[in-house]
């Protein structure tokens, strides 16, 4: 479960709108843009503890530079995070929100049959 856990992590940052409402928000730039540090911790289940990874958003598109695991999501304007974070048939659903000063939180919990949940903090590196 460990893979997941470093789902979990990249998928904190993450957020997904979908549909035409989505559309709309990825014409204008988006504020939170730029590198992010993710701090990811399970508090329930047998995922590993805590990690931390490195997170670019793009036009609210969030992207992990590792090959680990797959990040589907996106930021909307308002910060709001949604996203689901896989790894072969491993995956999580991630939400929360990011701040317009830089930080952000929330929390993520694993789908299918090994069930751990978390949270998670961010704060803005570039």
């Amino acid at each position: 479960m460990r893979l997941l856990s470093l789902a979990a992590l990249t998928s904190a940052i993450a957020v997904a709108a979908t549909g035409p409402v989505a559309a709309k928000k990825v014409a204008v730039p988006d504020r939170y843009d730029g590198s992010w540090s993710i701090e990811v911790i399970t508090e329930d289940g047998p995922c590993d503890r805590a990690y931390r990874y490195g997170v670019k958003i793009d036009r609210g598109q969030a992207s992990y530079a590792g090959d680990d695991f797959d990040v589907r999501g996106r930021v909307s304007g308002n910060g709001s995070v949604k996203a689901v974070i896989a790894r072969g048939s491993d995956s999580a659903s991630v939400v929360g929100r990011l701040g317009r000063e830089g930080l952000g939180n929330g929390t993520w919990t694993t789908n299918g049959p090994v069930r751990c949940t978390g949270r998670w903090n961010a704060e803005r590196r570039g």
